[in-house]
């Protein structure tokens, strides 16, 4: 292990099918009027951030009773909010409050309507999509809790930049399929090696999902991080959604919240 990190390893199964590298799990895409449906009904409320260019970025907002912190929730391309429609109660009823954005760099294909995108009239480019996330960032700031930032995909790639330009408001990093998909390749480690806060990464079972995200993981300095390799997971943050990922949903989320667990109460007392 070399540098104390945590690493949780799991068994890799070659065999496991790995959807296309933005489309998470094996599910087919959820109609508009599915997914909003949902939304209307697990709770959550409506809460918008506007970036840095004026373009407001729709987001769903899940509330804990008693919050510990604020994990702040990105989509993967092609995807929406609405990616996170039964990931966020989860965290809510674990003690977190979550928000859920419509970056730019998405769209209505996977999980349901991308707000942003429609008011836009088209996609932005990954890299034009931090400034969404910072936007979250800014508004999670005045929440006064301990910020937690939460990537699928692409985002997995943002949120090392996001987390590296905020270094004083992000306490934590979670990211599910990071890779190098910027196109100026080497950013993404870059970013991760100036970080001084945990981080949790997930890839799907594919030796070159986790290859991807280990080069990435391994540029993190720290020992509080954690590596974990699903014995069973899919791409993005569909690794946690039981209807793509019906083998490994329960384990991987028992990881995430096991990472949560240990390392919320650590950025409450910094």
């Amino acid at each position: 292990m070399g540098r104390g990190v945590r690493i949780v390893m799991g068994v890799m199964l070659g065999a496991l099918a790995l959807a296309a590298c933005d489309r998470g799990g094996k599910a087919g895409p959820v109609s508009v009027q599915e997914a909003q449906q949902k939304a209307f009904t697990n709770g959550s409320v409506a809460k918008n951030v506007r970036a840095a260019d004026t373009i407001t970025a729709f987001g769903r907002f899940y509330a804990a009773k008693a919050p510990r912190a604020t994990i702040l929730l990105f989509h993967q391309a092609g995807s929406s909010k609405f990616e996170y429609n039964d990931i966020g109660p989860r965290l809510a009823a674990d003690g977190y409050n979550a928000l859920a954005i419509d970056a730019r760099a998405g769209g209505s294909g996977l999980f349901g309507e991308n707000e942003t995108v429609i008011l836009r009239g088209k996609p932005g480019t990954y890299l034009e999509a931090k400034q969404d996330l910072q936007a979250a960032v800014n508004w999670a700031r005045d929440q006064r809790l301990p910020i937690f930032i939460w990537g699928s995909s692409y985002s997995a790639a943002l949120v090392f930049l996001v987390a590296a330009q905020n270094p004083a408001d992000v306490s934590g990093v979670l990211a599910f399929s990071p890779g190098e998909y910027l196109d100026e390749k080497g950013q993404v480690a870059r970013a991760a090696a100036q970080l001084r806060v945990p981080v949790f990464v997930t890839a799907a079972s594919t030796p070159e999902e986790q290859q991807a995200a280990r080069a990435i993981f391994d540029a993190v300095p720290g020992a509080d991080n954690s590596f974990y390799a699903a014995k069973a997971g899919v791409h993005g943050s569909s690794t946690l959604l039981k209807d793509r990922n019906a083998a490994g949903a329960d384990d991987n989320w028992r990881a995430v919240e096991a990472f949560l667990a240990r390392e919320v109460p650590r950025a409450r007392l910094r």
